[in-house]
């Protein structure tokens, strides 16, 4: 299997993984508070990443990792998590699909300004094209307009974008598990305290669907699901599959239909196949015409 089929295959792991974030958080936050929610998650991360480096005796990063770090714990262990969860007491998660449309163009931007990559023109095509069919699918659901749950899931979107393709770069040098472990690890003086602050005197109203989403989004949303998302950018390029999170809103639908017994209609269906072949025309023109030409005289040398 060549780097870039893994990359996929590994990034296509990850979406699948977030898919179930924003369902979880809807349901943590009807008995947890979003505050309290967004540094837990954290808080137990944190914990179970310093377990894994010290178990396999992992080197500290260098001085020059820390400013990435810095800014992949501030994009995707608070900005992101905090952001969604406030968005989440203003919004539907049907609502909150318009914006994870944009998380794709997003990445791809950021890729291009942090990671020095150049996809073709035709790249953004797709990518635009991909990120219109989600938007516009989500707007077909009905959505009540609440200026302020927008501001905050726009504003989720830009530091999860910019996250993603801090992530994805480091992880080139780094390692994928180790980037989002060590970005876990460096929030934790801060997210620990807060979480002990944050802590409710008691958790007796707290019912197991809440207590459910709280350990899917710590253990699989700021774990898990980040070994194989940075794994995935690292090696098949932070434009290329970012764009496999086109699909991830339909994967979080047919989650929350199937828990919700809500019926999945043709159009899901075919908006879902149509985004599929938006992800596979951006795939194949994110690489710049040169980086082509110079694989194809490899293979033929």
């Amino acid at each position: 299997m060549d780097k870039t089929t893994s990359g996929w295959i590994n990034g296509f792991l990850g979406v699948l993984i977030f898919s179930g974030s924003l369902p979880a958080t809807r349901v943590a936050v009807m008995g947890f508070d979003p505050l309290f929610l967004t540094v837990a998650r954290a808080t137990i991360a944190g914990l179970l990443a310093l377990c894994l480096l010290l178990a396999f005796k992992e080197k500290r990063p260098d001085r020059s990792h820390m400013i990435p770090l810095t800014i992949v714990a501030l994009g995707v262990v608070v900005g992101f998590p905090l952001l969604t969860a406030l968005a989440l007491r203003h919004i539907t998660s049907a609502h909150s699909v318009v914006f994870i449309g944009l998380l794709p163009l997003a990445t791809a931007m950021f890729g291009v300004l942090r990671g020095g990559e150049r996809p073709r023109p035709a790249f953004w095509l797709f990518s635009g094209l991909g990120s219109s069919l989600v938007a516009g699918f989500a707007l077909t659901q009905g959505l009540s307009a609440s200026p302020v749950g927008d501001a905050l899931m726009l504003a989720a979107i830009i530091v999860c974008g910019l996250g993603y393709a801090e992530g994805g770069k480091l992880s080139r040098t780094l390692g994928g598990w180790q980037v989002i472990s060590w970005a876990l690890v460096l929030s934790l003086p801060a997210m620990l305290p807060l979480t002990l602050f944050l802590m409710p005197p008691s958790f007796a109203a707290v019912e197991a669907p809440a207590w459910i989403g709280l350990a899917y989004v710590s253990l699989f949303s700021m774990l898990i699901g980040f070994v194989f998302w940075y794994r995935g950018l690292a090696l098949g390029g932070i434009a290329a599959v970012g764009q496999l999170q086109l699909l991830q809103p339909f994967f979080g639908l047919t989650l929350a239909a199937t828990l919700l017994h809500e019926s999945v209609t043709w159009l899901m269906c075919a908006i879902t196949v149509a985004v599929i072949f938006c992800v596979a025309g951006a795939r194949r023109f994110s690489l710049p015409s040169q980086v082509i030409e110079q694989k194809r005289l490899h293979r033929s040398s």
